[in-house]
């Protein structure tokens, strides 16, 4: 199944949707070429979809049974809902990577329990251990996505609800990151029926689930519902990402970013997502954290 998106303006769609990878191995995410392809489980049944760019305009070619809900709504996916064009970028670097990244937007998946998921696994660990962890889950849990294209889907939150936290461990999950996947897995279609809401509503339901927190919130709301707004406070980069790029200062906290992002309130997420494409990190001090994986404890 396919549809062709008409673009108003510029869309980079590796920009735009590689937020939605978890690492460069994630088995359910690829990108090659300025091309897509994602696997994904919908109220219809698994799906894997592929964008594209067809002329000016976004191709989207669809698969399985959950086919014709990425299709319907495969214009909030890449962002085309996103209005980029009232982001006013003050701080002159802020303004510089706007303007070479007009492709950068905004998408929404619609897939609230998986985008939870995901982000309860990274909570308090590093890139590399979350994505590690999450691949691992995949590839004992899930099974391959719909079409001959090497994806596999993300686990079924059914799957997952019916295991111990114990059956986490190996994956490097400790039992409280368990514990709230599968309070997380278990209430997957409630979660989801979320992106029909208001992005604040929806936010004020996440954070009254046990185990997830404001970053937890903000990743997801990013992530599933287009929140350009989105602050993962409590992340251990982004506070020193923000005040070394904005002030010149090569730590701070999170009341330190909040007051820079103040001027981009309302656009905050997006200030933060030009920050992170720029590589511009702050200077590291001591040694390398070098984390100890507790599946061998």
């Amino acid at each position: 199944m396919n549809r062709v998106l008409r673009s108003p303006g510029p869309l980079d769609l590796s920009c735009t949707l590689r937020p939605l990878r978890r690492g460069q191995g994630d088995p359910t995410v690829r990108l090659a070429g300025g091309e897509v392809w994602r696997a994904t489980r919908t109220p219809q049944g698994p799906a894997t979809a592929h964008f594209y760019r067809t002329g000016h305009d976004i191709g989207v070619s669809a698969w399985g049974p959950g086919a014709d809900w990425i299709l319907e709504r495969s214009e909030a996916l890449v962002g085309l809902d996103d209005l980029p064009e009232r982001f006013t970028p003050h701080h002159p670097l802020i303004r510089d990577l706007h303007a070479r990244h007009p492709g950068l937007r905004f998408g929404a998946t619609g897939a609230v329990a998986e985008a939870a998921l995901c982000s309860v696994i990274e909570q308090k660990v590093t890139g590399r251990e979350a994505w590690r962890s999450y691949r691992q889950l995949v590839n004992r849990y899930s099974e391959p996505a719909p079409g001959d294209h090497g994806l596999m889907l993300p686990p079924d939150p059914r799957v997952l609800a019916g295991l111990g936290y114990y059956d986490f461990h190996p994956f490097g999950i400790e039992k409280r990151r368990a514990d709230t996947l599968l309070r997380v897995a278990s209430m997957a279609n409630n979660l989801d029926s979320l992106a029909s809401a208001t992005t604040h509503g929806a936010k004020a339901v996440l954070a009254k689930v046990p185990g997830i927190g404001p970053w937890t919130v903000a990743e997801v709301a990013r992530q599933a519902l287009g929140d350009v707004d989105a602050v993962s406070v409590g992340d251990f980069h982004l506070p020193n990402l923000v005040s070394w790029n904005l002030a010149g200062e090569p730590r701070g906290d999170d009341a330190r970013m909040l007051e820079l992002l103040e001027p981009y309130r309302g656009q905050r997420a997006r200030a933060l997502r030009l920050l992170e494409l720029s590589g511009n990190g702050a200077p590291r001090w001591g040694p390398r954290y070098n984390p100890i994986p507790i599946a061998k404890l």
